[in-house]
């Protein structure tokens, strides 16, 4: 099983429009520490499915018919805008799971297109794809989030983007067995007090100690997590690092 970061970033983006920090200054000059909208690319066996679809490029990156749909973790614009140009292809239909959101995004429901919504998933729901086995978790976030446990070819990996902390219900799903590998959001470093809709490095932090994966990788990376890191260097734990753009895991 293979999972590919496609993009590592928060709603900004890194650099930041206008902002001239020292990590934005460092994205400018060098593309490998740029960071575009979170999604990610999960293949295990013949499935191919893309993980939320904040790029707005899918239909340069894709070929029609090179993935089998999309898990979507919920509607903001950074993790669905991709979707609003999808959606007009021809020839064929993807699946789109995701939670119960009656908003969506846009008017993505009244004009679908190609996008075919019609399975959201309910919590703690698995469906399996092949040999690719995904149960859906909920997260905490100021609309209707999930994050992914993905099971397959021996490997338990658990995609979990866009959330404070982790609720009592997912976090107890998630200790019934080892992960291999944790991938959480981390927007910001540490905080003087509690983040409302994103983990910050001490929330994220606490939720890998509760877990204990083989290895945590930090993804919807903000601009100032990343100067704090460049000031703070080798303060992450053995087992910790931070996603980058194009990272395959």
């Amino acid at each position: 099983m293979r999972l590919t970061l496609l993009g590592t970033g928060d709603a900004r983006q890194v650099p930041v429009y206008g902002c001239e920090c020292q990590a934005c200054v460092r994205a400018h000059i060098d593309e490998r520490w740029r960071r575009r909208p979170c999604c990610a690319l999960i293949e295990c066996g013949d499935q191919r499915w893309l993980i939320d679809s904040g790029l707005p490029d899918l239909t340069e990156r894709f070929a029609p018919r090179s993935f089998n749909g999309i898990f979507q973790t919920h509607y903001h614009a950074d993790h669905a805008q991709g979707l609003l140009h999808l959606r007009w292809g021809q020839g064929l239909v993807i699946p789109v799971h995701g939670p119960v959101d009656p908003e969506g995004l846009a008017d993505l429901y009244k004009h679908p297109g190609i996008l075919d919504f019609s399975r959201p998933f309910e919590a703690f729901e698995t469906r399996l794809f092949g040999e690719l086995s995904v149960t859906a978790l909920p997260l905490q976030h100021s609309r209707p989030t999930l994050g992914y446990l993905l099971e397959g070819e021996g490997r338990r990996i658990a995609y979990l983007t866009d959330t404070v902390g982790l609720p009592d219900n997912t976090l107890a799903h998630l200790q019934r067995e080892p992960l291999d590998l944790l991938v959480l959001d981390c927007s910001m470093p540490p905080q003087p007090q509690a983040p409302r809709n994103h983990n910050d490095l001490n929330l994220a932090l606490a939720c890998i100690d509760q877990l204990r994966p083989v290895a945590a990788v930090l993804t919807h990376v903000g601009h100032t997590l990343d100067a704090w890191l460049m000031e703070h260097r080798g303060t992450l734990p053995g087992n910790v690092s931070v996603g980058f753009d194009g990272c395959v895991l």
